[in-house]
């Protein structure tokens, strides 16, 4: 036999071709010694690769959860890493110190702004005097605009900012040159190589429409009492550290269960949102835009969404993130009965650094005070 004492080795199964919209692969196998050995046709289900020894099941295009739609998945953009719990040392550190730094901030964004606030009064006071010297000009677009802004409550005029960031991430999904990194930077998936800015920047990342819209409606509708409630700066931190926490709740979980793949959304800072106000306020009414015939409490409203996140969690349900909702919900919770005053209420070491800092700079004036303010 020509065979005979020739020990064949096979190489690795090269993939020769790919396409990009149907993930087709050609296979193509070769012997090491002078003989060559006909490939066989195979033929391969859409974007399932056959090769012998142990394989590694990739998530299908289908498998983007929403906290987002299904944007569709650049072949070059794979995710081929192991299922392994030592990959989130690095995006749980991000978590903390993101956190840390999300609060520090806007404990020092709140001094500032206290500080300021005496000088924009009499700055307003001299632009009021000032718009009734003016001659009035009639349809003034400028003008119009003015007052509806200022129509606006605090609430909603923080959350316009959150709503054009989405908006413009939108539409960033909508130019192909940008998919690449798109899918890389504002999806979240415990198997990419990048771990860490994807959990921040898939909170401003929605692919359908819908989804964006029915986002920003709830942020929209909840933005005057959580605002009221916690002041615009802590509501930022809040916001921002949700995001983050809730994809790393839903990087654990996806981990956890093997059910690796990329997701997209706000859903999960909403929902922390959504849990602060109802916790706060259990007794408050809320209905369903499409059904506004039929009100209910928000405490049993919260109680509703966790049942079903958590049933969504346990049975695997893949249509949406339910591990992000969940956690986002728990932090929303924790963080009324207990990270207010554990976080907020402890931040005056950081503003006395800060205005000792202020004050004895260069045009500080001395001491310049008794105190932070």
């Amino acid at each position: 036999m020509a065979w005979r004492g020739c020990v064949l080795r096979w190489a690795r199964a090269d993939i020769i071709s790919t396409a990009t919209r149907g993930n087709r692969f050609t296979l193509n196998t070769q012997q090491r010694c002078s003989f060559r050995k006909a490939a066989k046709e195979t033929k391969t289900k859409k974007g399932v690769i056959e090769e012998t020894g142990p394989s590694h099941t990739e998530p299908s295009e289908g498998l983007i959860h929403k906290r987002g739609a299904t944007p569709p998945v650049h072949p070059s953009v794979a995710y081929t890493h192991p299922r392994s719990f030592g990959r989130l040392v690095k995006p749980l550190v991000f978590t903390i110190g993101f956190t840390a730094c999300s609060f520090g901030t806007a404990a020092i964004w709140q001094y500032e702004s206290l500080k300021s606030r005496v000088q924009s009064y009499f700055d307003e006071v001299r632009a009021d005097w000032l718009e009734k010297l003016r001659p009035q000009k009639q349809g003034d677009l400028r003008k119009w605009i003015n007052q509806w802004w200022n129509g606006l409550s605090e609430g909603q005029r923080t959350v316009t900012g959150i709503i054009a960031a989405n908006a413009v991430v939108f539409c960033c999904w909508r130019v192909p040159s940008l998919q690449r990194s798109m899918i890389k930077y504002f999806t979240s998936n415990p198997a990419s190589k990048t771990l860490c800015f994807p959990m921040l920047l898939s909170t401003f990342s929605h692919y359908s429409f819908f989804h964006m819209a029915a986002n920003m409606y709830v942020l929209w509708s909840f933005s005057s009492s959580i605002v009221s409630m916690l002041g615009r700066e802590q509501f930022m931190a809040v916001y921002v550290s949700a995001g983050v926490i809730s994809t790393m709740f839903s990087y654990v979980c996806k981990t956890a269960s093997g059910r690796l793949g990329p997701s997209l959304g706000a859903s999960g800072a909403i929902m922390t949102v959504l849990a602060a106000v109802c916790t706060k306020m259990p007794e408050a009414k809320l209905a369903i835009i499409f059904l506004p015939m039929y009100a209910f409490s928000a405490g049993n409203a919260l109680k509703a969404i966790v049942a079903i996140d958590t049933a969504g969690l346990v049975l695997g349900w893949r249509y949406f993130d339910h591990a992000a909702h969940l956690g986002g919900a728990l932090f929303g919770i924790w963080y009324i009965m207990y990270g207010h005053e554990l976080i907020w209420k402890n931040r005056e070491p950081l503003v006395k650094v800060w205005h000792d800092l202020r004050t004895k700079g260069p045009g500080g004036g001395g001491n310049g005070g008794s105190g932070p303010l």
